[in-house]
């Protein structure tokens, strides 16, 4: 989001953000301070709960009431919570004539609900009927689009893939600090990321390796206590280190291998910024991910301790020659960088509105 909407502000948008009011931290609130004085629509920040609950009725309200305020020309959703309130609320905006475009880019989200199922046939059912108030669907991956294809139905609207991007300086390489611990975790700290698969993996490497082996967790999260929990069970305390939330370059410097056990992903920005700060990683094979990487590519593992175990004691083992195998830089910035991203949303933008 910060990445798209610098990038609007540069090509001469007048841009604002309406987002949750009751996640992030001090490191999102950071973030937001340094981004306030650019956007001259502002930051708005309302209570807007993730799931489905009786809290929905006042926070889309509350959501609306800004919104009207606004007067945008385009309202681009981002996340299931998101896409249902900027499709709707410019479908109301437009009922007064107001000249709204309504686009959608659902980053997993409700996508990841299984279609076997009551709830997941809800969700799809409610995703084919938002159809006629969407003006565009962005997807993220192809992989994105594959899944909403198969769970949701063709789309019956214009939608296009674009993928995420990274600003040029995040292109510049990464050097460890000279303490640095052997592996790097860095994301929410929930199951569907996968950290109990890195405490796993990390507690069965070290032995193949002939040694004891660190690591450094990054995040914040609901699960976090059960994480401390399992790297006590494990005996890893000494050896595992849990810090808040920070930018992803500074904790790049702090590990020699970035991991990223993912269950489930669409496009996770993670990925692109490790690999274009020039770090050596391993990665499970989800999502969109295969993507970035390429299928074949030896990097790529299932989402399974016992295979990370063995490509992390592979990848220590010679970690300069496991480096050779990330994907070329200069093919990573043509395709991920953020003028790039902002281009063909921006195409997509004024092709909604002349509809």
């Amino acid at each position: 989001m910060r990445d798209l909407t610098e990038a609007q502000v540069a090509a001469g948008h007048v841009v604002g953000i309406v987002c949750d009011s009751t996640t992030g931290g001090e490191f999102e609130e950071h973030l937001f301070e340094q981004m306030k004085d650019m956007l001259a629509l502002g930051i708005h920040r309302t209570p807007m709960q993730r799931h489905v609950g009786p809290g929905d009725l006042a926070s889309a309200r509350r959501t609306y009431r800004i919104i009207k305020e606004l007067r945008p020309d385009v309202l681009h959703g981002h996340g299931a919570k998101g896409g249902a309130y900027a499709r709707l609320f410019g479908s109301l905006l437009r009922v007064s004539r107001s000249r709204v475009a309504r686009l959608y880019s659902p980053h997993g989200g409700s996508l990841h609900y299984d279609e076997t199922t009551a709830t997941g046939k809800l969700f799809f059912a409610l995703e084919r009927s938002m159809a006629r108030f969407t003006d565009c669907l962005l997807f993220v991956s192809d992989y994105e689009r594959r899944t909403y294809r198969r769970k949701v139905g063709e789309p019956p609207i214009p939608n296009i893939l674009v993928y995420n991007g990274l600003r040029a300086a995040e292109f510049e390489s990464v050097i460890v600090g000279p303490d640095a611990a052997d592996l790097l975790y860095i994301g929410m700290m929930r199951d569907l990321k996968g950290p109990d698969i890195f405490i796993d993996a990390l507690a069965a490497a070290g032995p193949r390796l002939g040694r004891a082996l660190t690591a450094v967790m990054v995040g914040d999260g609901d699960d976090l206590p059960r994480y401390h929990t399992q790297v006590e069970r494990l005996g890893l305390q000494g050896h595992v280190r849990f810090l808040p939330p920070m930018p992803a370059r500074e904790a790049f410097a702090l590990a020699a291998l970035v991991v990223v056990p993912s269950r489930a992903e669409a496009m996770p920005y993670v990925v692109l910024e490790t690999l274009a700060a020039a770090r050596p990683m391993i990665a499970t094979a989800v999502g969109g991910i295969p993507e970035i990487f390429g299928s074949d590519s030896p990097a790529l593992i299932r989402p399974d301790p016992a295979e990370l175990a063995d490509k992390i004691s592979e990848a220590l083992a010679d970690l300069a020659a496991y480096g050779r195998l990330m994907p070329d830089g200069a093919g990573l910035r043509a395709r991920f960088g953020a003028d790039v991203m902002a281009a063909e949303i921006e195409k997509a933008y004024f092709a909604a509105l002349g509809r």
